[in-house]
């Protein structure tokens, strides 16, 4: 196993990469190391920033230099043992009206990956998804776990703009959006939940090591969920 590289990124932030890919390898250590963080950090950080293979520190130079800081760190990562597993994060179920005017690429996709549009429906809602990383948008939640299966390449020209809550696979990734902006990913279906929603504290709703999985729903039911959220309820989605 490859050791971690230490990064500056300006002059109040660490990086430790893991990798240069992504891989279960890289997000398990990534996942193990932040919870080592959220237990015992070092005086000085102020942020713990996760990604697919790497995390960033972000800390007060005032209190905690660099170098003591990737020593900090160094021996956090030694006392670790690679075989335990970072304690699961919580489980949502998420719904989702696939395919119509929600998921307009369903038909597409199913097509290119030899399934029906069925059998595309029922293997991503299969799928029990980790959230990688919060990032691009404000709330946008990556998701790992899409079977190989159902890998796919991005569309070779993005869509200027999409829907909110748009749920889809692009690659070897699978994701939440959060809110309406550019996308090459193959929109399968959209979720009525708000995973940004600036009334909620805090306004993301999922986290970094949260668990996903999907419920297929009706458009009738999408309709129904979204008038009850816009209206200021909260239904439980986990």
């Amino acid at each position: 196993m490859a050791a971690p590289r230490f990064l500056p990124a300006g002059d109040a932030a660490l990086t430790v990469e893991f990798g240069t890919t992504i891989s279960d390898e890289a997000l398990a250590r990534v996942r193990r190391l932040d919870a080592a963080l959220a237990a015992a950090a070092p005086e000085g950080v102020r942020e713990v920033v996760p990604t697919y293979r790497s995390l960033q520190i972000v800390y007060d130079p005032a209190v905690i230099g660099w170098r003591p800081l990737q020593a900090a760190v160094e021996d956090l990562l030694a006392a670790l043992s690679e075989g335990a597993a970072a304690r699961p994060g919580r489980l949502w179920t998420v719904p989702v009206a696939y395919g119509g005017e929600h998921g307009i690429d369903l038909e597409a996709a199913a097509g290119l990956l030899g399934l029906t549009p069925r059998a595309l429906v029922e293997a991503h809602a299969a799928c029990t998804f980790t959230v990688a990383m919060i990032g691009f948008q404000p709330g946008f939640a990556y998701l790992a776990g899409l079977p190989e299966a159902l890998h796919l390449s991005r569309l070779e020209t993005p869509r200027p703009r999409i829907p909110a809550g748009s749920i889809s696979i692009g690659g070897v990734q699978a994701a939440i959006s959060s809110v309406a902006a550019p996308s090459a990913w193959h929109l399968l279906g959209r979720t009525p939940l708000r995973p940004f929603d600036l009334r909620r504290d805090p306004p993301f709703l999922f986290r970094p090591g949260d668990r996903v999985r999907f419920r297929p729903i009706s458009a009738a039911a999408f309709d129904t969920l979204a008038a009850r959220i816009a209206a200021g309820e909260d239904p439980d989605a986990g």
